[in-house]
């Protein structure tokens, strides 16, 4: 059963293009490689508790739940968010086949407080590749502090302004950059706000968190020359983002940026 929200308001809703995400995301190798790098950081995260404990976790704007069920997998308590109908319906039946729990609820992350009792908290909360696409990213994330433990850790990933301008001038796309790489079409695949790594740390500092590990998301993949090497070669590519994304300069090199941070008060 999934519980909606009644005042979804103008954040950019999945509900279109679904399907699409599915096939030109998660059916990819950079949305493979993407999984695969989070998920060792997730790992790493998750062996920091003790070993028998069943964590609460909340997934806010987990989209089709791929990481929100290798959680609950593994026996955690997982709350699963989310904006679009659609991709929650997509989280539901992957779930069903695992024959694995998920509580689903279906909103913003800043209307939170309509669906989850503001007494509740999560040992650990994700929130991955939504800040690139809200207009209220210090809200939002206040908003998610309330709600994680005292010491809880919360995995963030944004979409990194200084790799997508990187891109834009290999590319050759001069006229897009001093247009302040405005989007010229509002429903697809890029993010309406890339953020910039340096105020997102400002943020989380000023929220009380401490930052605990930061990990390029795709150091290498996106600006390879040879596309066709990304499947022909992608397990060797793999290991290169595996050996590679937690150093610097590297991170910062990514086209995600995920970093860790424990919530001090």
């Amino acid at each position: 059963m999934i519980a909606k929200s009644q005042a979804i308001k103008a954040d950019r809703n999945f509900d279109d293009i679904a399907g699409k995400f599915a096939k030109n995301i998660y059916g990819t190798t950079k949305g493979k490689i993407r999984e695969a790098i989070v998920w060792q950081d997730l790992e790493q995260l998750l062996a920091t508790f003790p070993v028998d404990k069943k964590l609460t976790i909340l997934d806010a704007g987990g989209g089709q739940g791929q990481l929100a069920c290798r959680l609950a997998a593994l026996g955690h308590q997982v709350t699963l968010c989310d904006i679009s109908g659609e991709m929650l319906e997509i989280a539901r039946e992957n779930a069903r086949q695992k024959q694995i729990n998920l509580q689903l609820v279906q909103c913003r992350v800043q209307d939170l407080e309509q669906h989850i009792d503001k007494q509740q908290s999560f040992d650990v909360i994700l929130f991955h590749a939504v800040l690139e696409w809200i207009n209220e990213p210090i809200t939002a994330l206040s908003l998610l502090k309330q709600y994680l433990s005292v010491n809880g850790i919360l995995s963030l990933m944004f979409y990194n302004y200084h790799a997508l301008l990187f891109r834009t001038v290999t590319l050759g796309n001069f006229g897009y950059l001093q247009a302040g790489m405005n989007k010229r079409k509002k429903k697809t695949l890029s993010p309406d706000y890339p953020r910039k790594p340096e105020e997102v740390y400002q943020w989380l500092d000023e929220l009380n968190f401490t930052i605990i590990g930061k990990t390029g998301v795709r150091v290498f993949h996106d600006f390879m020359v040879n596309k066709q090497k990304q499947q022909t070669a992608v397990d060797e590519l793999l290991e290169l983002e595996k050996t590679y994304c937690r150093q610097e300069p590297y991170i910062h090199l990514g086209r995600y940026i995920h970093v860790t941070a424990r919530n001090n008060s």
